[in-house]
Protein backbone atom coordinates (compact mmCIF):
# COMPACT_ATOMS: atom_id res chain seq x y z
CA UNK A 1 0.00 0.00 0.00
CA UNK A 2 3.30 2.08 0.91
CA UNK A 3 4.88 1.57 -2.20
CA UNK A 4 1.13 2.33 -4.14
CA UNK A 5 0.85 5.70 -2.69
CA UNK A 6 3.96 6.36 -3.54
CA UNK A 7 3.58 5.69 -7.15
CA UNK A 8 0.31 7.73 -7.04
CA UNK A 9 2.33 10.60 -4.92
CA UNK A 10 4.92 10.62 -8.10
CA UNK A 11 2.33 10.92 -10.99
CA UNK A 12 0.26 13.43 -9.38
CA UNK A 13 3.35 15.68 -8.89
CA UNK A 14 4.40 14.78 -12.53
CA UNK A 15 0.94 15.60 -13.75
CA UNK A 16 0.98 18.93 -12.10
CA UNK A 17 3.73 20.59 -14.01
CA UNK A 18 2.03 19.58 -16.76
CA UNK A 19 0.73 22.90 -17.57
CA UNK A 20 4.12 24.63 -18.18
CA UNK A 21 4.92 22.90 -21.40
CA UNK A 22 6.18 23.90 -24.26
CA UNK A 23 3.45 22.68 -26.70
CA UNK A 24 -0.11 22.82 -26.21
CA UNK A 25 -0.87 19.10 -26.59
CA UNK A 26 0.79 15.87 -25.03
CA UNK A 27 2.81 13.99 -27.45
CA UNK A 28 4.19 10.13 -26.91
CA UNK A 29 6.96 8.14 -26.98
CA UNK A 30 6.85 4.34 -28.38
CA UNK A 31 9.44 2.41 -28.14
CA UNK A 32 11.60 -1.20 -28.38
CA UNK A 33 14.41 -2.55 -26.75
CA UNK A 34 15.98 -5.63 -27.12
CA UNK A 35 19.40 -7.33 -26.14
CA UNK A 36 20.31 -10.38 -27.42
CA UNK A 37 23.16 -12.17 -25.76
CA UNK A 38 24.93 -14.03 -28.50
CA UNK A 39 27.99 -15.30 -25.46
CA UNK A 40 29.40 -15.46 -22.14
CA UNK A 41 30.52 -12.13 -22.66
CA UNK A 42 28.98 -10.56 -25.25
CA UNK A 43 25.79 -9.17 -26.41
CA UNK A 44 24.21 -6.85 -29.11
CA UNK A 45 21.74 -4.33 -28.11
CA UNK A 46 18.77 -3.38 -30.82
CA UNK A 47 16.54 -0.18 -30.35
CA UNK A 48 13.95 1.68 -32.34
CA UNK A 49 11.80 4.95 -31.29
CA UNK A 50 9.12 6.77 -32.85
CA UNK A 51 8.27 10.29 -31.33
CA UNK A 52 5.23 12.19 -31.80
CA UNK A 53 4.24 15.78 -31.06
CA UNK A 54 0.83 14.37 -30.67
CA UNK A 55 -0.71 11.35 -30.24
CA UNK A 56 0.91 9.09 -32.61
CA UNK A 57 0.70 12.18 -35.71
CA UNK A 58 2.96 15.26 -35.94
CA UNK A 59 5.75 13.30 -36.47
CA UNK A 60 9.03 14.84 -34.39
CA UNK A 61 11.71 11.73 -34.42
CA UNK A 62 12.63 8.39 -35.72
CA UNK A 63 15.77 7.10 -33.70
CA UNK A 64 17.49 3.25 -34.74
CA UNK A 65 20.75 3.01 -32.52
CA UNK A 66 22.33 -0.56 -32.00
CA UNK A 67 25.51 -1.92 -30.06
CA UNK A 68 28.17 -4.43 -28.91
CA UNK A 69 28.12 -4.86 -25.10
CA UNK A 70 31.25 -6.41 -23.33
CA UNK A 71 29.71 -7.77 -19.74
CA UNK A 72 32.59 -7.20 -17.59
CA UNK A 73 30.48 -9.55 -15.01
CA UNK A 74 26.81 -9.37 -14.09
CA UNK A 75 26.80 -5.57 -12.60
CA UNK A 76 28.89 -4.27 -14.65
CA UNK A 77 28.97 -3.70 -19.22
CA UNK A 78 30.76 -1.65 -21.85
CA UNK A 79 29.12 -0.62 -24.56
CA UNK A 80 30.10 0.39 -28.38
CA UNK A 81 27.17 1.69 -30.64
CA UNK A 82 25.70 3.56 -33.59
CA UNK A 83 22.74 5.52 -34.03
CA UNK A 84 20.90 6.75 -36.98
CA UNK A 85 18.48 9.68 -36.22
CA UNK A 86 16.06 11.57 -38.48
CA UNK A 87 14.56 14.71 -36.64
CA UNK A 88 12.00 17.19 -37.39
CA UNK A 89 12.35 19.86 -34.75
CA UNK A 90 10.49 22.65 -36.49
CA UNK A 91 7.69 22.85 -34.07
CA UNK A 92 7.18 26.71 -33.70
CA UNK A 93 8.18 26.75 -29.47
CA UNK A 94 11.50 25.82 -30.46
CA UNK A 95 13.23 28.74 -32.12
CA UNK A 96 15.89 27.83 -34.74
CA UNK A 97 15.09 24.36 -34.86
CA UNK A 98 15.02 22.69 -38.37
CA UNK A 99 15.09 18.66 -40.25
CA UNK A 100 18.00 17.62 -39.93
CA UNK A 101 19.77 13.72 -39.93
CA UNK A 102 21.99 12.39 -37.90
CA UNK A 103 24.93 9.55 -37.21
CA UNK A 104 25.60 9.20 -33.82
CA UNK A 105 28.62 7.02 -32.01
CA UNK A 106 28.22 6.22 -28.28
CA UNK A 107 30.57 4.58 -26.01
CA UNK A 108 28.69 3.59 -22.53
CA UNK A 109 29.20 2.20 -19.11
CA UNK A 110 26.59 0.43 -17.01
CA UNK A 111 27.21 -0.24 -13.64
CA UNK A 112 24.07 -1.95 -11.30
CA UNK A 113 23.59 -2.69 -7.67
CA UNK A 114 20.48 -3.55 -5.59
CA UNK A 115 19.42 -2.38 -2.01
CA UNK A 116 17.18 -5.03 -0.42
CA UNK A 117 15.02 -5.36 -3.52
CA UNK A 118 14.97 -1.92 -4.96
CA UNK A 119 17.60 -2.46 -8.09
CA UNK A 120 19.82 0.56 -9.10
CA UNK A 121 21.27 1.49 -12.71
CA UNK A 122 24.20 4.11 -13.20
CA UNK A 123 24.54 4.88 -16.89
CA UNK A 124 27.07 6.73 -18.67
CA UNK A 125 27.81 7.67 -21.85
CA UNK A 126 29.49 9.81 -24.45
CA UNK A 127 28.23 10.75 -27.71
CA UNK A 128 30.09 12.11 -31.37
CA UNK A 129 27.16 13.33 -33.28
CA UNK A 130 27.65 14.23 -36.98
CA UNK A 131 24.93 16.02 -38.05
CA UNK A 132 23.65 17.11 -41.49
CA UNK A 133 20.91 20.50 -41.69
CA UNK A 134 20.64 19.98 -45.39
CA UNK A 135 22.28 23.56 -46.22
CA UNK A 136 24.87 23.12 -43.37
CA UNK A 137 26.64 19.98 -41.47
CA UNK A 138 27.90 20.04 -37.63
CA UNK A 139 29.93 17.83 -35.29
CA UNK A 140 28.65 17.84 -31.82
CA UNK A 141 29.69 15.80 -28.80
CA UNK A 142 28.25 15.58 -25.04
CA UNK A 143 27.89 13.35 -22.47
CA UNK A 144 25.17 11.65 -20.77
CA UNK A 145 24.41 10.35 -17.03
CA UNK A 146 21.04 8.18 -16.31
CA UNK A 147 20.50 7.01 -12.53
CA UNK A 148 17.43 4.60 -12.63
CA UNK A 149 15.67 2.89 -9.62
CA UNK A 150 13.37 -0.43 -10.35
CA UNK A 151 11.40 -1.25 -7.60
CA UNK A 152 9.33 -4.74 -7.47
CA UNK A 153 5.64 -4.64 -6.58
CA UNK A 154 4.64 -8.19 -7.27
CA UNK A 155 5.99 -10.82 -9.08
CA UNK A 156 5.10 -9.57 -12.60
CA UNK A 157 4.54 -5.95 -11.89
CA UNK A 158 7.25 -3.47 -11.03
CA UNK A 159 8.10 0.64 -10.95
CA UNK A 160 10.47 2.12 -12.73
CA UNK A 161 11.67 5.72 -12.60
CA UNK A 162 15.23 7.63 -14.01
CA UNK A 163 16.48 11.07 -14.38
CA UNK A 164 19.03 11.55 -16.79
CA UNK A 165 20.81 14.60 -17.33
CA UNK A 166 22.56 16.11 -20.98
CA UNK A 167 25.84 17.71 -21.04
CA UNK A 168 26.92 19.53 -23.74
CA UNK A 169 30.74 19.34 -24.24
CA UNK A 170 30.48 22.93 -26.77
CA UNK A 171 28.88 25.91 -26.60
CA UNK A 172 25.99 26.02 -23.93
CA UNK A 173 26.87 23.25 -21.32
CA UNK A 174 22.75 22.33 -20.03
CA UNK A 175 22.02 19.99 -23.17
CA UNK A 176 18.57 18.62 -21.68
CA UNK A 177 16.78 16.73 -18.06
CA UNK A 178 14.64 13.72 -18.40
CA UNK A 179 12.59 12.73 -15.59
CA UNK A 180 10.29 9.32 -16.19
CA UNK A 181 8.02 7.19 -14.39
CA UNK A 182 6.61 4.45 -15.19
CA UNK A 183 4.48 0.98 -14.56
CA UNK A 184 6.03 -2.03 -15.83
CA UNK A 185 4.43 -6.02 -16.39
CA UNK A 186 6.67 -9.10 -16.99
CA UNK A 187 4.61 -10.20 -19.78
CA UNK A 188 6.48 -13.05 -20.58
CA UNK A 189 9.82 -14.75 -19.44
CA UNK A 190 11.65 -12.33 -21.65
CA UNK A 191 9.56 -9.83 -22.63
CA UNK A 192 7.74 -6.62 -20.50
CA UNK A 193 6.04 -3.82 -21.61
CA UNK A 194 6.30 -0.30 -19.62
CA UNK A 195 3.83 2.64 -19.37
CA UNK A 196 5.24 5.86 -18.34
CA UNK A 197 5.25 9.34 -18.46
CA UNK A 198 8.49 11.63 -19.18
CA UNK A 199 9.13 15.33 -18.73
CA UNK A 200 11.62 16.30 -21.43
CA UNK A 201 13.20 19.63 -19.80
CA UNK A 202 15.63 22.04 -22.31
CA UNK A 203 16.79 25.21 -22.06
CA UNK A 204 14.13 26.83 -23.98
CA UNK A 205 11.45 24.62 -23.76
CA UNK A 206 9.99 21.31 -22.02
CA UNK A 207 7.73 18.74 -23.32
CA UNK A 208 5.66 16.33 -21.48
CA UNK A 209 5.13 12.59 -22.73
CA UNK A 210 3.89 9.76 -22.70
CA UNK A 211 5.93 6.61 -23.82
CA UNK A 212 5.23 3.25 -24.51
CA UNK A 213 8.17 0.71 -23.75
CA UNK A 214 8.86 -2.82 -24.98
CA UNK A 215 11.47 -4.68 -24.12
CA UNK A 216 12.81 -8.13 -25.07
CA UNK A 217 15.82 -9.84 -24.06
CA UNK A 218 16.84 -13.33 -25.59
CA UNK A 219 19.51 -15.90 -25.20
CA UNK A 220 21.10 -17.20 -28.29
CA UNK A 221 23.51 -18.67 -27.11
CA UNK A 222 23.55 -22.89 -27.53
CA UNK A 223 22.44 -25.00 -24.96
CA UNK A 224 25.08 -26.95 -23.78
CA UNK A 225 24.71 -30.97 -23.71
CA UNK A 226 26.36 -32.46 -20.99
CA UNK A 227 27.14 -36.56 -21.19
Amino acid sequence: MNRLLLTLMLFNVLFATAQESGENKLGSWHMYFGTNRVSEKLSIHTEAQARYYEQLKNFNQLLLRSGLNYHINPNAIATFGYGFIVTDGTYEKIPGETESKEHRIFEQFILKNKVNKVAFEHRYRLEQRFLDFGDRTDTQHRARYRLQVTVPLAKAVFLNFYDEIFINLQNEVFGQNRLYGAIGFHVFKNTSLQLGYLKNHFSSAHFDRLQIGVFINTDLRKTQVTN
